[in-house]
């Protein structure tokens, strides 16, 4: 198969969808890869290292979409809609739930198009979503400590505290991995640490990791309600898969919060949890609305592109290689791989996603 790697221009993303070593690996099997140049630069990689893995270089961003399969890591923005055709293999991050133009586009193209995220196994885990969802997670109370800075517009509050006085307190919507992993990163900066989610028995395994360092609460409204207003950062982390996040704190509730507090919704990419917040970006970052620090950047992880790129292509690599030794039949082969599957020959084909497009599942 000839696989395309064009360079992301999401702004300010860094990550590249394979590595030199994943290259390698498709050369390996007889696989034809065609890289844009400097894709990697970002994440560390350079165009030399591509080349000796055995890929061809190529400057035109057109040349990579052209081949069999693209690999991405964003979903693909509106100038590169006009690549998309009946017999392109997509695969990428896509969150259509809360991208209509692009399920329509690519409905119109009638290509192929498969979700990082809606990849999931038999027992439920989302296996290409977990690996940026943890560095996401750890980066949400990161850039939470550096926004509750003065100097950027934050209460001033040191997550951690010091001695005498007491620390700042980190109120998290959703137990799963995003919120264990903000959970960790908070709990080891030394504040306090509030998890909200609706599963028990989520809830009873936080419990065997944080024990009694971590306040786990059952989300109610009512509890939302109560816990919000006390937060200095409050954390977004709530995930259905393939469908628009649930609003769980709306604006009236945002009011209630002490100027300066950080709102973090790493649901952004999803429609956001939190109704208050809209998508951002790395060189735009945040705005304040009723006096709190919103951040909704939906490529969190592209901060640190040299750790995500490895982590993600440890996960892709093999499902990448299905799908280039396959094709199609990949599907068939792949229970999990099916399931990432979201638009081809002009249907939408993940339930979730037709729950969100009623009117193009219709057409």
């Amino acid at each position: 198969m000839r696989i395309g790697l064009p360079k992301e221009i999401k702004d300010q993303e860094f990550r590249v969808g394979l590595t030199p070593a994943s290259v390698q690996a498709l050369c390996q099997r007889g696989h034809q890869v065609v890289v844009q140049e400097n894709a990697g630069r970002g994440a560390g990689f350079s165009n030399a290292d591509y080349a000796a893995a055995g890929a061809t270089l190529v400057l035109d961003p057109a040349m990579p979409w052209s081949q069999d399969m693209v690999v991405k890591v964003k979903e693909p923005q509106p100038s590169e809609y006009p690549y998309f055709r009946d017999d392109l293999l997509l695969f990428t991050y896509l969150h259509l739930a809360a991208e209509p133009q692009l399920t329509e586009a690519l409905v119109t193209s009638r290509g192929s198009a498969i979700s990082y995220e809606t990849v999931m196994t038999t027992d439920g885990k989302l296996p290409l979503l977990t690996p940026m969802s943890i560095i996401a997670g750890r980066l949400a109370v990161q850039f939470g400590a550096r926004y509750l800075e003065k100097q950027q517009g934050g209460r001033g509050v040191l997550l951690g505290g010091v001695p005498g006085v007491q620390p700042g307190r980190v109120v998290i919507l959703g137990g799963g991995i995003v919120g264990t992993e903000a959970a960790r990163i908070a709990v080891g900066m030394g504040a306090q640490v509030q998890i909200l989610d609706i599963n028990v028995d989520r809830l009873a395994y936080l419990e065997t990791l944080f024990g009694s360092r971590v306040e786990l609460l059952y989300s109610t409204s009512t509890q939302i309600e109560r816990v919000v207003p006390d937060a200095d950062l409050l954390i977004g982390a709530v995930l259905i898969p393939g469908r628009k996040a649930p609003t769980l704190v709306n604006q009236a509730l945002v009011t209630k919060m002490r100027p300066g507090s950080v709102i973090i919704d790493v649901a952004v990419d999803q429609g956001g949890c939190i109704e208050t917040l809209r998508p951002t970006s790395h060189t735009q970052p945040t705005y304040v609305e009723s006096g709190v620090v919103h951040f909704g950047v939906p490529n969190m992880p592209g901060a640190t592109p040299w750790t995500a790129t490895q982590a993600l292509n440890n996960s892709t690599l093999p499902y990448v290689l299905k799908l280039a030794d396959h094709g199609q039949d990949a599907f068939v082969k792949d229970a999990a791989l099916a399931q990432g599957l979201n638009v081809t020959d002009g249907k939408i084909v993940h339930p979730a996603v037709q729950e969100t497009f009623p009117v193009m599942v219709a057409a």
